[in-house]
């Protein structure tokens, strides 16, 4: 009888291992294309245009157990979120200062903002797959100057997959200089990022002040801390809040979702610019990785980049994000790391 249920158990294991199909569908009237795992919804790239959004996005993010990590204001607010900080909508890729035009913060309802600011335009999708074990959708974009010429072309790459207790993205983005150098000088608004669910954050002792590269502040309020979990541990070990300005291979974030104990992982790749990456990732919220800035994530211990990708020449980014229902051993990450890279 302990054979039978041992052999059971081990069956069960494999089975909640084994990848799960994966259904990218494409709505173009709704400008998203939604991507299913097994039959569940697990995330959505949309690209409504700059008159609702000034960038694609994957949005909202949902865990193998349903829960969104992602939070929904503005798109669909809900009770107790945060009201901070409109532009950081669900995953997203772009930066604070590219040849002197900010990508980071520009949204239709951010005030205040000196600007010049950029905006990154959905162009096409090149590819659409859906299959048993992944899925991967290849769009294009232009990211625009403020008189809406195009300084880069980006192609990107998302490949999606998932168990009964996993969901990943890979996102891999190619960037192509138009027609002129295009400088990303050092700013700590960047650059592969997630806004997360209330859940998620960590508990609020006190209300906040942050201030972007214009000098511009957004307060961030304290709130009722019920039901609020998160935790960063970085690969180098730093638990909590700081994180934020230390380099690490991956970032790790715990919490509980509605019951479900969850982890959110980011993997930076050792093919990326700045490996390994400076992590802009708050308490309150904004979970991001950011290469390009050593000088500001450092607070001034480190020489500036001020990266320059000439004309004509390209960069590619690559990251994975790795959700899990339950929790993930540092071990593990670090190999998942190693197996990233390859």
């Amino acid at each position: 009888m302990k054979k039978l249920i041992l052999s059971f158990c081990l069956l069960a294991s494999v089975a909640m291992a084994q990848k799960q199909a994966v259904q990218l569908t494409n709505n173009e009237a709704k400008k998203r294309v939604d991507v299913t795992i097994d039959g569940k919804p697990f995330t959505s790239y949309i690209y409504p245009g700059p008159d609702v959004l000034k960038k694609p996005v994957l949005y909202p993010i949902r865990t193998a157990g349903g829960n969104f990590i992602t939070r929904g204001w503005p798109m669909e607010p809900r009770p107790g979120e945060r009201v901070d900080h409109p532009h950081h909508v669900g995953m997203w890729l772009n930066y604070g200062d590219v040849n002197g035009h900010d990508f980071w913060n520009n949204s239709n309802d951010v005030k205040g903002h000196g600007g010049p600011f950029g905006t990154i335009v959905h162009t096409g999708i090149k590819s659409l797959k859906s299959g048993k074990d992944q899925g991967e959708l290849v769009v294009t974009a232009d990211w625009l100057d403020k008189d809406g010429k195009p300084m880069l072309q980006e192609t990107t790459t998302f490949v999606f997959r998932g168990t009964a207790k996993e969901r990943v993205i890979d996102r891999t983005t190619t960037l192509k200089a138009v027609d002129k150098d295009v400088t990303f000088k050092d700013n700590k608004e960047g650059m592969v990022a997630i806004r997360l669910a209330r859940q998620l954050e960590h508990p609020s002792n006190k209300p906040e002040v942050f201030t972007d590269a214009s000098g511009v502040a957004t307060k961030v309020s304290q709130m009722d801390n019920t039901g609020v979990t998160g935790k960063y541990k970085s690969s180098e070990g730093v638990e909590g809040e700081k994180v934020w300005g230390t380099r690490a291979k991956w970032m790790n974030l715990t919490g509980v979702i509605n019951g479900e104990n969850v982890s959110v992982a980011i993997l930076d790749n050792p093919k990326n610019v700045g490996y390994p990456t400076y992590w802009h990732s708050r308490g309150y919220g904004l979970y991001a990785a950011n290469p390009l800035a050593p000088s500001i994530m450092s607070e001034g211990k480190d020489k500036p980049m001020n990266y320059v990708l000439p004309a004509g020449k390209s960069v590619t980014f690559r990251y994975e994000v790795l959700i899990t229902s339950g929790s993930v051993s540092d071990d593990a990450l670090s190999q998942k790391v190693n197996q990233f890279a390859n």
